[in-house]
């Protein structure tokens, strides 16, 4: 925001707020029906430039990414979790080899990490079970506490007037399995429906 003081929360009623992201926009939308938001584009400096004339109140931009650029003290609010959910298998890193080929498979073994694998494991099988993609506002955490994986996940609508959101646990070997209950716990919530309307909305005919 351009006013230090300001959060979210405390953002006057019809604030312009920037992002790019239709999963941030909905669950946005859903918690502060009073504000308005508006896509915002170019890269982070572009982006600031344009806060900094007055085209926007607030942006919402990635933490990670405006620290390493060294623009941290523009940050004066990381949302919650229980405000914005982030999207599936976001911030791991995977590795790709050519296939076939054991001993490059054993060679590279002992970069995996573990409960990294484990979480996307449960969030990839989520979002492939409700058929989603990037185009479209899902969102997810995972904890790991021991042998237990508890992932949470979210699907709604883009104007943010429905949004389902629930829970599943287990072990961490049953960590697919998880995900694909999950999935079927928010679709039997309605998320299909709000996910079929998406669908017609921003995929290409």
């Amino acid at each position: 925001t351009k006013n230090a003081d300001y959060k979210l929360d405390t953002l006057p009623e019809g604030s312009v707020v920037g992002t790019s992201s239709l999963r941030r926009l909905a669950q946005l939308r859903h918690h502060y029906p009073h504000l308005q938001f508006k896509d915002v584009r170019g890269n982070v400096i572009t982006r600031l430039e344009k806060l900094d004339a007055g085209e926007y109140d607030c942006l919402i931009l990635a933490a990670a990414g405006l620290t390493r650029l060294g623009f941290g003290d523009r940050i004066h609010q990381i949302i919650p979790g229980d405000i914005s959910l982030h999207a599936v298998g976001q911030g791991a890193l995977g590795i790709e080899c050519v296939e076939g080929n054991p001993e490059v498979l054993e060679l590279i073994k002992v970069l995996e990490h573990a409960p990294t694998s484990a979480r996307c494991l449960a969030e990839r099988s989520f979002l492939r079970e409700l058929e989603g993609g990037c185009q479209v506002p899902i969102g997810v955490n995972t904890v790991i506490d021991g042998d237990t994986l508890t992932l949470t996940g979210m699907v709604a609508s883009l104007d943010g007037k429905r949004l389902i959101r629930d829970q599943q646990s287990g072990t961490l070997a049953e960590a697919e399995a998880i995900g694909t209950k999950l999935a079927e716990i928010l679709k039997g919530k309605g998320a299909g429906e709000i996910l079929k309307e998406i669908f017609e909305d921003v995929r290409p005919q």
